[in-house]
């Protein structure tokens, strides 16, 4: 007696909306722009759908650059087990949070000075126009 084992032949077909849903996840979001592109060019509701289905299954979102960012933040809190590379690397982002903090605050100074100025500028002109000649 023989049993039988799930094969790729006895497998139900999938249907052409998923095998093409998966070969454009497989050539990237480039080719879901693409596809979404001509559908706006030959018939604009498929291109409309497309963009919908694209937001709403989180297709725009999940590129590369997200996941390296989501990877870069988890690898920034996790520990290494190396006791000293942990403290070098704890010493070290803390270090750059209070350079940022203090660029950011340089920045706001920086922002109120100009602002100050223009405003200081705006009334030495006002006080002229108003202090000059009057024709009656």
């Amino acid at each position: 007696m023989t049993t039988l084992t799930q094969d790729q032949s006895y497998a139900p077909r999938d249907s052409w909306l998923t095998r093409t849903e998966r070969w454009l996840d497989d050539k990237g979001k480039g080719a879901w722009i693409a596809a979404m592109v001509l559908g706006f060019i030959f018939f604009w509701p498929v291109g409309l759908a497309l963009l919908a289905y694209m937001i709403w299954s989180k297709r725009m979102f999940s590129g590369k650059s997200c996941a390296h960012r989501r990877t870069r933040s988890m690898m920034s809190t996790s520990k290494t087990g190396n006791a000293a590379f942990d403290a070098y690397k704890e010493d070290t982002l803390r270090r750059l949070e209070e350079e940022q903090s203090n660029f950011e605050s340089f920045l706001t100074r920086l922002r109120e000075a100009k602002d100050k100025a223009e405003f200081d500028q705006f009334m030495e002109e006002r006080a002229r126009k108003n202090d000059g000649p009057t024709e009656a």
